[in-house]
């Protein structure tokens, strides 16, 4: 229990280096608008000296730049992201209201791809060099170059528009209603990391299934069932990091993809929020991206960790 208390302190710690690190950036985006501070904050809105005066007094513009990154950091620890230069709504309330469909939308991405991806990885590496192989091979290729939008738009036209089956745009209503409308969009988002799974999966495996634990498991008489739970054990490190992968890919991905099928998430919001400038809602929404990002990596450690002890050891 000792160890496994400091193995996780030592992984927030690090984590919150890196957060810590990341917020600078994210606030410094503000810095990084053209024209002046006053002017990215004031939008469409027109600029006089009582509104300049105004927003230079409402986001402290005349303190010192570590200062007003202080006074930022401390309204994000109180829940205070600031107020949407666009809809005037704090933004906050913009998050809360768009962040579980994204979620959802992720984690239904990333259950399709596993379960497509791991098994049909496993296959390869059993029939590796035989013709399963070189189509799992080759189904791995395509799903990798196959964009999530593209494939979202092929989606649309021939599941949705052509043959019916799927609605074209909306969340739905109840849990079967949200699956059925967000199965295409997941199945989009889930083409390119079902290539990715494949190939780490068969990597893997193919490279243990060479190892002389397994032969000498296979000269004990062992069954094939037994030995390939061995090695499957001992490929899940590069399985996790996969799947780590995935996951950070597809909150990225969502973007172009909500945006495709009308979903009202955190994509379509950011799409929306760098259109019209408004710095607000695009700092809150990167440093949400960046927490999510390093909580899917500090579970990805732990992951590590548990499937493989040494890993815990070793740091």
């Amino acid at each position: 229990m000792a160890g496994w208390g400091s193995f996780l302190l030592r992984r927030l710690a690090g984590t919150a280096v890196v957060v810590a690190l990341l917020s600078v950036g994210v606030f410094l985006l503000l810095y990084l608008a053209p024209g002046t501070l006053q002017q990215t904050l004031l939008g469409t809105r027109p600029a006089t000296a009582e509104t300049i005066a105004a927003i230079t007094a409402r986001y402290h513009l005349d303190e010192p730049v570590f200062v007003q990154y202080l006074r930022w950091l401390g309204g994000v620890l109180t829940g205070d992201l600031g107020v949407s230069i666009r809809t005037g709504v704090p933004v906050s309330g913009m998050l809360g209201d768009r962040v579980p469909l994204t979620l959802e939308l992720t984690a239904y991405g990333t259950l399709l791809a596993a379960l497509a991806g791991i098994p049909m990885g496993v296959l390869g590496a059993l029939r590796r060099g035989r013709a399963l192989d070189r189509l799992v091979v080759v189904t791995g290729i395509v799903g990798l170059s196959a964009p999530p939008f593209a494939v979202g738009l092929v989606l649309l036209v021939v599941f949705a528009s052509g043959l019916g089956w799927f609605p074209v745009y909306g969340t739905g209503e109840g849990f079967a209603g949200t699956v059925w409308h967000l199965t295409l969009p997941a199945v989009a988002l889930a083409a390119g990391a079902l290539g990715l799974l494949l190939r780490f999966t068969r990597a893997a495996l193919v490279r243990e299934l060479e190892q002389d634990y397994v032969v000498f498991a296979r000269a004990r008489g062992l069954g094939s069932a037994t030995v390939l739970g061995y090695a499957l054990r001992n490929s899940l490190v590069p399985i996790l990091t996969a799947t780590g992968l995935v996951v950070t890919s597809m909150l990225v991905g969502t973007v172009l993809v909500e945006v495709t099928f009308a979903l009202p998430g955190l994509g379509s919001l950011l799409m929306d929020s760098v259109t019209f400038k408004d710095v607000p809602v695009v700092q809150a929404l990167a440093l949400l991206l960046t927490l999510l990002i390093a909580a899917i990596n500090l579970l990805v450690d732990v992951g590590y960790s548990i499937a493989d002890p040494r890993v815990r050891r070793a740091s």
